[in-house]
């Protein structure tokens, strides 16, 4: 009989007001997210030279703003040059603002057990795009952005969901660096003009 189980259930001594925690979270929320921005202007959307290239972050877990599940940043590829090269479970959706450009996108075999295994496939596919197109990368395909003109920037917006990392899932990889990658350069709009006209 199922009471017959008293001895082992009943054990334990420690009290938490664990639910009671999250009634106090749940009142607090309207104050806490009247408090955090609903709009985001360019001043408040910091750069970050990142090892996948040049990057404005205009929505992110660590801004303090009103959304929940998406990261977005505006990523510039210099004239003729390229972003990192990485790999990341969640998938990703990438606006293309301005200019033309090409990626490369290399699918993986994955095994979850209690280990996260993953094998690149042989096949890289080359997928051709122009401002006014949408990038879809699929969950942990290994993939990299080429700009195709050697005259004008590349500009995308990447967006994905955070729900991942949430999660415990966030399995980020970064492969190759992108070639302009130089952890002592701070971006401004001075230092982004020299890299969208390099001559």
């Amino acid at each position: 009989m199922a009471w017959q189980e008293t001895k082992n259930w009943i054990d334990g001594t420690e009290n938490r007001d664990l639910y009671q925690q999250l009634l106090d979270d749940a009142e607090a929320a309207p104050v806490r997210n009247g408090k955090r921005a609903k709009t985001v202007c360019p001043a408040d959307m910091p750069w970050e030279m990142a090892r996948q290239g040049l990057l404005k972050h205009l929505l992110n877990e660590n801004m303090n703003t009103r959304m929940e599940t998406v990261d977005a940043y505006m990523q510039i590829v210099p004239p003729g040059s390229k972003s990192g090269k990485h790999r990341h479970l969640a998938e990703e959706c990438v606006y293309v603002l301005e200019g033309r450009g090409y990626d490369l996108h290399q699918d993986c075999d994955v095994e979850i057990t209690d280990d996260f295994h993953w094998t690149p496939q042989e096949e890289v596919q080359r997928f051709e795009y122009e401002a006014g197109d949408v990038i879809y990368i699929p969950p942990n395909t290994i993939h990299q952005h080429f700009n195709a003109d050697p005259n004008q920037p590349l500009r995308l917006i990447s967006t994905i969901n955070r729900i991942f990392k949430q999660c415990g899932l966030n399995d980020l990889e970064q492969i190759e660096d992108a070639p302009e990658y130089d952890p002592s350069v701070e971006l401004n709009a001075k230092v982004i003009r020299q890299y969208l006209n390099p001559r």
